[in-house]
């Protein structure tokens, strides 16, 4: 037989990531690109010698990088000099795209473990909390309060997120939510993975924005996410604004 290797730890010889937790963050973020081998997934075995390589054109850690650029240049939002929170951080992505359109200092809050870029981990404007589930994130957690978040958190509904961002927000904060249907809808709803329905999708997006109305958070906007999913999922940012007293 065979020997063969799983696609993880592959990555990781190939110099891709640095641990088993990056490389298999970079997989399930599409980040990884193996054209002989149809959504490979961090368990998969595949040949040592398969050709694998980093999707290109990316000026940041991760592809949620682009995400949170687009939506940046669709609401013309300035966060040069601001303190800013990246709630569900995992590689560093928006962290990144923060930091490098200017953000003074960066929160990166991840329930994981070591799944961060290690040179934005030890960049001194990024203070990672890790190993934290920021729906348990204590009121007094932070020394300071932020003016920009950003929320990008898998396996759990907005709801249970953003009411603590509000505790830790200067008045007048603006939010960037990525609203993903497939951690919103009913089981029911969702079909391998998948929100389908257009009118399911559309319902959760208004349910989500009228719960940060009831907050008392502004919507202020709304629009696609350029870059779809894993498996195909379509999400949705949505921009809103702390009270300003």
């Amino acid at each position: 037989m065979k020997y063969k290797i799983r696609f993880d730890e592959l990555v990781i010889k190939r110099g891709m990531a640095s641990s088993l937790k990056e490389a298999q963050a970079r997989i399930m973020a599409g980040e990884i690109d193996a054209p002989r081998i149809s959504l490979p997934k961090p368990g998969t075995l595949v040949d040592p010698a398969l050709e694998i390589t980093v999707k290109a054109s990316n000026p940041y850690v991760s592809r949620g990088g682009l995400k949170l650029e687009a939506a940046i240049k669709e609401f013309r939002i300035n966060v040069e000099g601001r303190i800013c929170m990246d709630v569900g951080a995992s590689t560093g992505g928006f962290t990144d795209c923060l930091l490098q359109h200017g953000a003074s200092k960066v929160y990166a809050v991840d329930v994981g473990k070591n799944l961060m870029d290690s040179a934005l981990k030890n960049d001194p404007r990024v203070i990672s909390i890790e190993d934290t589930n920021f729906r348990y994130f204590p009121h007094n957690a932070l020394k300071e309060h932020v003016e920009f978040v950003t929320i990008d958190v898998s396996f759990i509904s907005l709801k249970k997120v953003v009411p603590p961002v509000v505790d830790h927000t200067v008045a007048g904060a603006e939010i960037l939510a990525l609203v993903k249907p497939q951690f919103e809808a009913d089981r029911s709803k969702v079909i391998k993975g998948v929100v389908r329905d257009d009118s399911v999708r559309a319902a959760i997006i208004e349910d989500i924005t009228s719960f940060f109305r009831e907050l008392g958070i502004e919507p202020a906007g709304g629009m696609d996410c350029p870059i779809k999913g894993p498996k195909g999922n379509r999400e949705y940012f949505l921009h809103a604004i702390m009270p300003k007293t």
